[in-house]
């Protein structure tokens, strides 16, 4: 990252604190909540922090993002040999490059990756501290400043696709949920540069609907879904448009379900 300006992140509860708190002492960690909820920004943020607080103030602690899918192999994960002029190499990959070099891991969405792939991590997260690679046969110990992170939400994943418990509780668990609606407006307002009385008409909207999902149990629009409704209203389309388009009729497939989320969206917001 060479970004050095603080990522914005708006806590909602004791978040920022047991982070920082399984950092000091180089515990996993583990984010759990609804897709778009800030978890993936929440993590920019605290490896800004852990930067500002370590021996160079204002580098961020190095962070390294995988985003996980049902074809991500444990090669992909550690590496590979390549084949190039002179021969076969061996390429670190991600994670180990992560591992030996220090900084924050962040496996995102980790139950789409295949089993034999969250296996794998078992090791990083005990007191051993480390990553086998078996086809160097050899065994990375980590950096110390290494921590690894992962997320998943778990509303969205079948009981097929879901974590064990064996893994589970490897992991201090940090919980996410999306914001309340006055602390919400205030992130969309920031995030997208809307006058506040739009954000706070979004942010009503967007708790309305999530009611309204909950009772036809389908997707809610998430805070991300509120900013983007947002950075379309801040350039010049009507707000019911953007709302309409940016989460109303994506998130519903039912037409009764999309009619009566229409509904909920022209009585809240301007035409």
């Amino acid at each position: 990252m060479t970004n050095q300006n603080a990522p914005f992140y708006r806590p909602t509860g004791d978040e920022v604190a047991l982070f920082q708190a399984a950092y000091a002492q180089r515990l996993p960690v583990m984010l759990v909540g609804p897709t778009g909820s800030g978890k993936t920004r929440f993590l920019e943020a605290m490896a800004h922090k852990a930067g500002q607080s370590s021996g160079s103030p204002g580098a961020p602690t190095p962070l390294t993002t995988i985003s996980c899918h049902e074809d991500l192999t444990a090669s992909d994960l550690v590496g590979r040999y390549l084949l190039d002029s002179n021969g076969t190499r061996w390429v670190d990959g991600p994670m180990t490059r992560a591992v030996r070099e220090g900084g924050i891991c962040y496996l995102d969405e980790v139950v789409e990756a295949r089993k034999d792939t969250v296996v794998l991590i078992h090791s990083l997260t005990d007191h051993r501290r480390t990553l086998p690679i078996a086809k160097l046969g050899d065994t990375v110990e980590a950096h110390p400043d290494f921590l690894l992170v992962i997320s998943y939400n778990p509303g969205y994943q079948s009981s097929v696709k879901d974590l064990k418990t064996s893994t589970r509780q490897r992991f201090v668990t940090i919980d996410f949920d999306y914001p309340e609606e006055l602390v919400e407006a205030e992130i969309v307002a920031v995030e997208s540069g809307v006058d506040a009385d739009v954000a706070e008409r979004l942010a009503a909207v967007g708790a309305r609907l999530r009611v309204l999902a909950s009772d036809n149990r389908t997707d809610g629009p998430s805070t991300r879904l509120l900013v983007y409704a947002a950075a379309l209203i801040g350039h010049g389309v009507a707000e019911q448009l953007a709302c309409a388009q940016a989460f109303g009729v994506a998130l519903v497939e039912d037409a009764a379900h999309r009619r009566a989320a229409l509904d909920v969206i022209a009585a809240v917001v301007k035409p």
